[in-house]
């Protein structure tokens, strides 16, 4: 046991000094009640409530009346309808038979050699995660559309349909699954590896007796949290997608271009299920895959194999050349003055009011939106979490509020953004008063990321010994003391994480939102889809490379903070050395 976990008489000695002794307070079992079941009923307004709004719209008539299931019989009688679903598979399956190898081979080259400059390019890879999805498909359009300077090399193909959309996804999903990939890797046994090498066994057949099986889970998870990418996104294939349909621009036509929200409804429910079944093979696997690890285990150690680090290095370079050199062609072209006529650099793009009668309007709103989703939504993750796991009362709220925390995690934001529509915009609701404000927005897109950061902040405090609660229990100190005083502190830099996440994800959020704003609070990310509809791509390109420098500076600040505070708030984490 580390330093950083008191044993239980240890702990007894020193909480005192900290908590000084009182009468345990009558009410605060019934305190903690009415927290969770509190929680319990915001998740239930801002999750599942929405979410069962779909479903009833999906079952209604246009005019009101009920269907029953007549729109889903019209769905499938509907040729351009059903296209749009088997284009969406089609492309999804694409992008996961060409990500998943490259990933691996990736987060092999990081994790399995001894290659240089392992961190630069880590960070080269996990550039997409700080910028619109859109981004990747306007920098195609300079690169190989109509006037791009690559664009010979389709053999005459359009790069607006599913080959744009194709690469599209490729280079928006690559970083997701490489996150997946590394950790896989990096949990290998380094125990099998010396046995086969002792036995004699060869390199390939190491790799495919070994290294393959170990990651088997990573490849099968990774492959379902691509697929559901791909098929949920609606910035690339709006973008570039041409006239090729798909599920995402099917549900966003259906809604706003033709006023059919029921169909739309349909459309929604159709993109939940492939998210919904890659959700549960997920947990399936990730609890098969619990019941490997060995406490036995030993970090598997990377030796100098020149051949293999060289083809890494060339490897890692080519693909981590690829995604800037493309997100960097955006960039570029965001500061030419007529793309590829004149060269010459210029600041007119970043005029926004040139291209969009809000300006800047929308960025400042997209920024206001961020840092209330990641202030508000830290407070809430982190507090919710901490019901969840610490706090022994009410274990049927606490198991309900556990189901709706995971629940985001298999909705596409596109659906979420449906049901915000349908619950909050509905006029026997009393929240409608939200409906297009910005408070709207950023609730709609906590809740659309609340998963992922739940189980940051549940894996934070699941790593606290147990015995501080019921130490601080044993004294009579309350729990919301132990929290702010014990818990809080320690969870300090899980804490900090979570607001980057949740900051970074509202800069560069579209899908969830693109039904939600209203005139006064269009967002920076649904500025990039409307000037490219108008045609100023230039614009687009300026307003994407805004967020995603701002995202970038947030990660930034993050490193300093970490770095120059919390080295020192946190040093008590730290092993000192022996005399």
């Amino acid at each position: 046991m580390t330093e950083s976990v008191l044993a239980g008489p240890a702990l007894a000695a020193s909480l005192p000094e900290a908590f000084p002794a009182r009468s345990r307070m009558p009410s605060e079992r019934l305190v903690a009640t009415v927290l969770v079941a509190g929680f319990c009923l915001l998740l239930v307004v801002i999750i599942a409530l929405p979410l069962g709004s779909v479903l009833i719209k999906s079952l209604e008539a246009p005019d009101g009346g009920a269907a029953g299931l007549r729109n889903f019989r019209t769905y499938f009688s509907t040729p351009t309808l059903v296209e749009a679903l088997l284009n969406s598979l089609t492309v999804a399956g694409s992008t996961v038979a060409i990500v998943v190898p490259l990933a691996f081979g990736y987060a092999y080259a990081l994790t399995r050699t001894t290659m240089r400059w392992k961190g630069l390019f880590l960070a080269f890879a996990l550039l997409p995660l700080f910028a619109p999805s859109l981004l990747s498909g306007i920098a195609l359009t300079y690169i190989l559309g109509n006037q791009g300077f690559l664009r010979g090399i389709l053999f005459g193909h359009s790069v607006y349909g599913p080959i744009g959309i194709t690469i599209a996804e490729c280079l928006y999903a690559f970083p997701h699954a490489l996150i997946i990939l590394v950790t896989a890797l990096s949990l290998s046994d380094g125990r099998l590896y010396e046995a086969a090498s002792a036995m004699g066994t060869g390199r390939l057949r190491t790799f495919a007796t070994v290294t393959l099986p170990g990651a088997r889970y990573g490849l099968v998870s990774a492959a379902f949290v691509v697929f559901t990418l791909v098929v949920t996104d609606f910035g690339i294939p709006k973008v570039i997608g041409g006239q090729y349909p798909v599920l995402a621009t099917d549900a966003y036509r259906q809604v706003v271009g033709q006023q059919n929200f029921p169909m739309g409804a349909v459309v929604g429910l159709l993109m939940l299920v492939p998210a919904i079944l890659a959700f549960a093979v997920d947990r399936l696997i990730q609890r098969r895959q619990s019941s490997l690890l060995s406490a036995r285990s030993v970090p598997y150690e990377a030796k100098p194999r020149p051949v293999r680090d060289r083809l890494s290095l060339g490897y890692a370079a080519l693909v981590a050349g690829v995604i800037v050199g493309t997100y960097g062609v955006a960039i570029w072209a965001s500061f030419i003055r007529y793309w590829p006529y004149n060269l010459s650099l210029t600041l007119d793009h970043y005029d926004f009011a040139a291209a969009d009668s809000d300006g800047w309007a929308p960025y400042w709103n997209s920024l206001a939106m961020a840092l209330s989703v990641a202030a508000i939504g830290t407070v809430t993750v982190f507090c919710g979490a901490y019901l969840i796991e610490k706090i022994k009362v009410f274990p049927a709220g606490r198991a309900v509020a556990q189901l709706l925390a995971m629940l985001p995690l298999a909705v596409p934001g596109l659906v979420l953004g449906l049901g915000y529509v349908f619950f909050f915009n509905a006029a026997w609701n009393p929240l409608n008063v939200l409906y297009g404000t910005l408070a709207l927005l950023a609730i709609n897109t906590l809740a659309h990321y609340y998963t992922v950061a739940h189980v940051t902040a549940t894996t934070a405090l699941k790593q606290i010994d147990p015995e501080f609660e019921a130490v601080s229990a044993s004294l009579k100190v309350p729990f919301w003391q132990t929290f702010r005083r014990v818990s809080l502190p320690i969870c300090m830099p899980t804490v900090l994480e979570l607001f980057v996440y949740l900051f970074v994800n509202a800069m560069t959020t579209v899908s969830a939102v693109i039904f939600l704003y209203g005139p006064s609070t269009k967002l920076a990310a649904i500025a990039i889809v409307h000037m490219d509809e108008a045609g100023t791509t230039a614009s687009a390109a300026a307003m994407a490379s805004v967020i995603m420098a701002t995202a970038l500076a947030a990660r930034l600040l993050l490193a300093i903070v970490n770095r120059f505070v919390l080295a020192r708030t946190q040093s008590w984490r730290r092993r000192e050395a022996s005399a």
